[in-house]
């Protein structure tokens, strides 16, 4: 089913900066809303419970997995992720254009069941600099960082599988990279004529 609201996917291996991205493009564009993800870890940091997550115990996460209530959902680096089936729909229903932070393997997902969702990839600039990323975190162990390298590896691999890929070398230019994206996408024909239906039918156009 195609929504009147544009379903925006951002995902990216940790590190690469999607999520300082994505705060800047809400940002500047007041047109965006953010879907807040479920996820069965702690807080980290001064993260509240409904602004950068719903955090749920692993038992409630898999009982609203089997209840089919997660429009996707996956475990990652030990953890389990998902986004509310409902609250998106919702949204996109009602003309809303929504941006999800998520993991590539719930970006593919959704865009098996939706396929009109774009799909945008976070890179870092090299491996050296996603390295330094990740340990300027300080508050991340050695093998955690190892690991997650591993595992960027793993996830960089699946940028070819997406729509539209952001190199996150210098943030102000990724930023304005993203707010293109999202703005030629409300310029496509469809989005165009679902939001500008009056002169469409002024000028006979189907």
């Amino acid at each position: 089913m195609e929504y009147p609201g544009n379903l925006f996917v951002v995902a990216a291996p940790s590190g690469a900066g999607k999520s300082s991205l994505v705060k800047a493009l809400l940002e500047l564009d007041a047109r965006l809303a953010v879907s807040i993800s479920h996820t069965s870890r702690a807080p980290r940091g001064q993260e509240q419970h409904g602004r950068e997550y719903w955090f749920i115990s692993p038992e409630e996460f898999r009982a609203k997995a089997a209840r089919g209530e997660f429009f996707e959902w996956a475990e990652v680096h030990g953890n389990l992720y998902g986004t509310s089936r409902a609250g998106i729909e919702d949204r996109l229903q009602h003309g809303e254009d929504v941006v999800l932070e998520i993991d590539y393997q719930g970006a593919l997902q959704i865009k098996q069941l939706f396929p009109y969702a774009v799909l945008i990839f976070i890179l870092p600039p090299s491996w050296d600099e996603l390295r330094l990323r990740l340990n300027r975190r300080g508050d991340t162990e050695p093998e955690v960082i190892a690991k997650r390298m591993n595992n960027a590896r793993i996830e960089v691999a699946q940028a070819q599988h997406f729509d539209f890929v952001v190199v996150n070398a210098v943030f102000d230019t990724a930023v304005f990279d993203l707010k293109t994206i999202v703005h030629a996408q409300r310029l496509k024909y469809a989005a165009q004529r679902r939001n500008r239906s009056a002169v469409f039918q002024a000028l006979d156009l189907p």
